[in-house]
C-alpha cells in the first residue's frame, strides 16, 4: 500500500486512516438511528427534529473551522471534533432522554446522511492538497479519499444487521438492546480518531504568514465565486435532505417492511457501487472536466430518485436506487477537487468551509419536512419527487453558471 501511495506523504495516509475509521462509524448509525428512534416510542415529527439537530451541528461546526481552524490549529480542532464524536455515542448509549439525545445529537458531530458533510471534511479537504507530492493526482486523490470513507462505511453499514442476528443467538435480548452495542462501538471509534489526529505533523498547518484575518479569508474574486457555488449546493442539499441514507432507510422499513439485515445489504451494496464511481469520476473529470463530470452525471441519477418513489415492489425499488447510485454521487469528489483548484491554497479552508456550511444549512430543513410528510400521511412519493426535481434544477443552474470557469489545470491541458 505504502508503495502504491507514494505520492501521498504520511499526513495524507493518516487523514485517510481517519476517514476510514470515521465513516465506518457513520455507516452503521445512518441506518440504525431513525429506526431506534422509532422503536423508542418517538413519532415522525420527533425524528425528523433529532436528525435535523445533527445537521445544525454541521453547519455550526463547520463555520466554527472555516475561520478559525487556521487559527487554533487544524490538528488541535480535529481532536476536540472527535472527543465530541466519541462525547455523542456515549450519550446515545446510556440515556433515552429525549431531550438529552438532542443535545448528543447537537454536540457530537454525527453524521446521518449517508455521506459526511460535516466540519472533519471541511478541514481534510482544505489539507489534502498539501499531502501530495504529485498535484496532477490531485483529482485522484480526493476520488480515494472519498472511495476509502465510502468503502468503509459500506462494511459499516453491514453492522448494522447485527442486532438482529444478536437478538436471535441470545434469548431475552430486546431489538433496542442489541442496537445500543453499536452506540458503544461508535464511542470507540469516536477514541481511535483522537489517535490517529494526535499522530498528525505540523505540516498540516497552514504557514504562519499565509494566514489573514477573517474579512480578509477571501480574496473578491474568490467570494464572488464561493457565494454563487454556496448559493447552488445549497439548492443541492436541500433537495438531498429528502432522501438521506437514513430517510431512505425509514422509508424502505415504512413502505415495504424491510428490517435491518435487509436494510443493511441494500445501503452496503449502493456505498460499494458509490465507491467505486469516484476512481469512474476521476478519470471522467481529466478527460472532460470537472464542471461536466458534475452536471452530466448527476441528471440522471436525479430522474431516477423520482422514478424510485413509484417502484411498486421492494425488488424494483432496490434495483432503481442501486442503478441511481452508481451516478449520484461522482459529483462529491469532482466538488471539492473544484472547490480547492479555484482558490488559493490559503483560501482553500474558508472556501471548503462556507460551501459546506451552506450544503449543511440547507439539509436541516428537509428532514423535518420529510418528517411531517411522513407524520401527516401525504404522499410517500412526494419527497422523492420534489427532491429530484429541484436537483435537475440545481444541475442546469450549475452548468449554465459555471462551464466556463475553469481550473488552470484544466485551462492548459493538453489532449
Amino acid at each position: 500500500m505504502n508503495l502504491i501511495l507514494n505520492w501521498l506523504t504520511r499526513d495524507g495516509k493518516l487523514l485517510l486512516a481517519a476517514r476510514i475509521m470515521r465513516t465506518f462509524g457513520y455507516g452503521f448509525l445512518s441506518i440504525i438511528i431513525a429506526i431506534y428512534l422509532r422503536l423508542l416510542g418517538f413519532d415522525n415529527i420527533q425524528i425528523g427534529l433529532l436528525l435535523g439537530s445533527a445537521l445544525v451541528n454541521s453547519v455550526i461546526f463547520t463555520l466554527f473551522a472555516s475561520f478559525y481552524a487556521d487559527r487554533i490549529g487544524r490538528r488541535r480542532l480535529l481532536i476536540i471534533y472527535a472527543s465530541l464524536m466519541s462525547v455523542s455515542g456515549l450519550i446515545f448509549t446510556i440515556t433515552d432522554n429525549y431531550f438529552l439525545l438532542i443535545l448528543a445529537a447537537f454536540i457530537g458531530t454525527m453524521n446521518v446522511t449517508g455521506s459526511e458533510t460535516g466540519a472533519f471534511l471541511t478541514i481534510e479537504q482544505a489539507t489534502l492538497p498539501q499531502t501530495i507530492r504529485n498535484k496532477q493526482m490531485m483529482n485522484t486523490a480526493f476520488a480515494l479519499y472519498n472511495m476509502v470513507g465510502t468503502f468503509s462505511m459500506s462494511v459499516g453499514i453491514l453492522l448494522s444487521g447485527l442486532p438482529s442476528l444478536l437478538q436471535e443467538q441470545i434469548y431475552g435480548l430486546s431489538q433496542i438492546e442489541s442496537i445500543k452495542g453499536l452506540f458503544i462501538l461508535y464511542t470507540l471509534l469516536g477514541l481511535f480518531v483522537i489517535i490517529i489526529y494526535i499522530m498528525l505533523s505540523r505540516d498540516i498547518e497552514v504557514k504562519q504568514e499565509a494566514k489573514r484575518t477573517i474579512k480578509q479569508t477571501l480574496s473578491p474574486r474568490s467570494k464572488q465565486i464561493v457565494a454563487k457555488l454556496s448559493t447552488l449546493f445549497a439548492v443541492d442539499s436541500f433537495a438531498g435532505g429528502f432522501v438521506i441514507q437514513s430517510v431512505m432507510s425509514l422509508w424502505f422499513f415504512t413502505r415495504f417492511g424491510a428490517d435491518l439485515a435487509a436494510l443493511s445489504y441494500i445501503f452496503s451494496a449502493a456505498n460499494v457501487i458509490t465507491a467505486l464511481s469516484y476512481i469512474a469520476a476521476a478519470k471522467i473529470a481529466d478527460r472532460i472536466g470537472l464542471v461536466n463530470t458534475m452536471v452530466f452525471t448527476h441528471l440522471p441519477s436525479n430522474i431516477l430518485l423520482i422514478l424510485v418513489a413509484f417502484a411498486p415492489s421492494l425488488q424494483l425499488a432496490v434495483i432503481l436506487y442501486l442503478i441511481r447510485m452508481t451516478m449520484s454521487q461522482m459529483d462529491v469528489p469532482t466538488r471539492q477537487s473544484y472547490i480547492v483548484a479555484i482558490v488559493s491554497e490559503d483560501e482553500r479552508t474558508a472556501a471548503s468551509g462556507l460551501t459546506n456550511v451552506s450544503r449543511n444549512i440547507a439539509q436541516t430543513i428537509s428532514p423535518s419536512l420529510f418528517g411531517y410528510i411522513f407524520q401527516s400521511s401525504l404522499s410517500l412519493a412526494a419527497p422523492f419527487v420534489l427532491g429530484g426535481v429541484i436537483k435537475i434544477i440545481y444541475d442546469l443552474a450549475l452548468y449554465f453558471n459555471f462551464r466556463n470557469i475553469k481550473p488552470k489545470d484544466e485551462l492548459y491541458r493538453k489532449d
